[in-house]
Formats: C-alpha cells, structure tokens, sequence
C-alpha cells in the first residue's frame, strides 16, 4: 500500500503541472495585457476629458437664454461622459424635469460601464497574482523536496538552490499585482472624478428645467 502510494505521488510530480515554471509564463503574460490595458486606458481618458469648468460656463450662459440647441451643439463637439449624458437631458427637455432626471440616471449608468471597461481585468490581476506567484512558490517548493530525495548527496545545496528558484515566482507575482493596483486605483479615481463632474452639470439643467417649470404650473394652479 505505502509502495502504491509513493507510486502515485511520483506520477503526480510528474504531471506538467507541478513544474513551476509555467507560472512564471503565465505571470509575464498577464503583466504584458495588464500593461497593455493601462496604456489603452489611459489613451482613452486623456481623449475623453473635458474642462468641466469651462464647459459649465458655456452650459449656463445657453441655459439663461433658453437655448437648448446652443448649448446641445457646444457639448456635441466633445465626446465625453460629461457632455454625453447631459446631451441626453438636454434633447428631451421638452418632456420635463422629472422625466430628464430619469434619463440623466440612465444615460450616466451606460457612460460609466464605458469609462470603467476593463477595469476589472487589472482588479483581478491585482489580486490574483501574488497567489499565483506563491502557488509557483509551493510547486517549486516540492519539487526541490523530491531532487534532495533523489540526491542526497549534495542535499543542502540542492534544497538551498531550489527554494531560491521557487521564491522568484513570488517575487514576479508581486510586481506583476503592484502596477495593476496603481493604475486600477487612477483609474478608478477618473471616473469618479467624471460621475462628480457629470452630477454637476446634470444639476444645472435639471435647476434650469425646474424654474422654467415652476411659473407655469403655478398658473395653471
């Protein structure tokens, strides 16, 4: 029973699997994506941003004249959260305040799942690797205990060596888990950033929409 056992312990080291190896491969790839998501991140706000003072300059003057068209054709010129969902507001003022909150709402809901695309793949990066580096560790660990069994010899060179090759793949899954947290942490605070600037001008409208609307239904009153 004990010979059946070792048996299949040693067909298990054997596997693929349990060589370490490939962790590191795995590592080097989600580090070269995760990169990879940054840098397009990254060039996707720095053309989605907008001067959102200026423009709640530009929106107001529009909005004390009642020109809803003047101020839908200034926000059309950038393609932003900011100017998309307050672009929704303003092509259905007509139907009121209340029915204009709803589509601000619904309209800020679809621009955030577009800011925040992607994200989640630097999230799990982030969290996930230093296991997968220590997981690399552990197999690393284990097959250093089956060379010093194969080798007793030279056991203590053969254990010291092998647990500094298996401490690599923690070491990788570190750096690998830390840029993904910056750059998920920016990125996260630019949307946020976003939603706030968003809510403000959103606030002005639907303020706009609200005095336009009082005098007239309180003569109908």
């Amino acid at each position: 029973m004990h010979n059946q056992g070792d048996s299949l312990v040693q067909t298990l080291l054997g596997l693929p699997i349990f060589n370490s190896e490939w962790v590191l491969y795995l590592l080097i790839a989600l580090s070269v994506i995760s990169i990879g998501v940054a840098l397009e991140r990254w060039i996707f706000f720095s053309r989605h941003s907008v001067d959102t003072l200026a423009l709640r300059e530009t929106l107001s003057k529009h909005l004390g004249r009642g020109d809803y068209a003047g101020a839908a054709a200034a926000l059309e010129k950038r393609d932003a959260l900011e100017t998309n969902v307050v672009l929704e507001g303003l092509r259905a003022h007509e139907m009121g305040p209340e029915s204009v909150e709803e589509l601000l709402a619904g309209a800020l809901g679809h621009e955030r799942k577009r800011y925040e695309q992607r994200l989640n793949f630097l999230a799990t990066v982030a969290s996930n690797s230093p296991y997968i580096g220590l997981f690399g560790t552990v197999l690393g660990i284990v097959r250093s205990f089956r060379d010093l069994a194969a080798n007793m010899a030279d056991a203590s060179a053969a254990v010291m060596a092998g647990i500094a090759e298996a401490l690599i793949a923690t070491a990788v899954g570190l750096l690998v888990a830390i840029p993904a947290v910056i750059f998920y942490n920016v990125f996260k605070g630019r949307v946020k950033d976003a939603v706030t600037n968003c809510q403000l001008l959103s606030r002005l409208l639907l303020s706009q929409l609200k005095s336009v609307e009082a005098p007239t239904r309180a003569a109908a009153e």
